[in-house]
């Protein structure tokens, strides 16, 4: 898998030029955009309610803004001649916000790059205990509602927001962040010939419970198998998942 892509191709993606895409999935991405925009848009529709619960809560515990706005790398498929491509495309990713107002990015920086090089000793010292959830669950930058949030995943509800606008899919690999990308190995890149979703294969099979190189290889079988109804299948089983909170922390 590491030698299917070579430096050349590393370094072309990493400048926005392209990948090639899987050919002969034109009624699947059309399928799958329709109903990206259909149950978005309902679930804004019905959780408008929650949202606004955890909207006031935010306020209450941290005055200042409720949604948090970041950078975040995916990926659009675009058409040239008879082919199409993957496109790297950087954009803004919408969350409620969980941290304190200018909180200070170098501690997950640090924790991602440990865990990207599979240093454990670093991420249980960056943790301040040993854990196998393979994610920074003590981060003491959180504000008192941010850790229920993102243990059931409710400060990823504005998403549904990008997926209305394209910018993500209800169903694919979660969206990189730039430092991220700029420390993958060449075959960590593949992960990125998808549109990002809100849910996916890693999300179902193994939150945040594995190593990241076995993160990464859930995207791939995702990336290299996408259909309908393996989408219909990670979404019914997106809800357990979080209901459950394994690898939540």
């Amino acid at each position: 898998m590491q030698n299917e892509i070579n430096l050349k191709s590393v370094r072309e993606f990493d400048s926005g030029i392209l990948r090639p895409a899987i050919t002969g999935r034109d009624m699947y991405y059309f399928s799958k955009r329709v109903m990206d925009v259909i149950l978005a848009g309902l679930l804004l529709i019905l959780l408008s309610p929650i949202m606004a619960v955890i909207a006031l809560a935010i306020f209450i515990y941290s005055p200042g803004p409720v949604f948090f706005k970041q950078e975040r790398v995916g990926a659009r498929r675009i058409r040239r001649g008879n082919s199409y491509y993957w496109q790297r495309e950087n954009f803004h990713c919408y969350k409620f916000r969980t941290m304190k107002i200018n909180a200070d990015p170098s501690l997950h920086k640090d924790y991602v790059q440990a865990l990207i090089q599979n240093d454990h000793k670093t991420m249980t010292r960056l943790q301040g205990q040993q854990t196998t959830v393979r994610k920074l669950v003590n981060d003491p930058r959180l504000i008192h509602p941010g850790k229920f949030l993102r243990k059931f995943s409710l400060d990823e509800l504005p998403q549904f927001w990008n997926v209305i606008i394209g910018n993500m899919s209800m169903v694919g690999p979660r969206p990189a962040i730039p430092y991220e990308v700029e420390i993958y190995k060449p075959w960590h890149l593949r992960r990125l010939e998808a549109q990002p979703g809100i849910s996916g294969l890693q999300q179902v099979k193994a939150r945040c419970i594995t190593d990241f190189d076995e993160q990464v290889k859930f995207d791939i079988e995702y990336v290299d198998n996408q259909s309908l109804w393996l989408d219909i299948k990670i979404a019914l089983q997106t809800p357990l998942a979080i209901l459950t909170s394994r690898g939540a922390g």
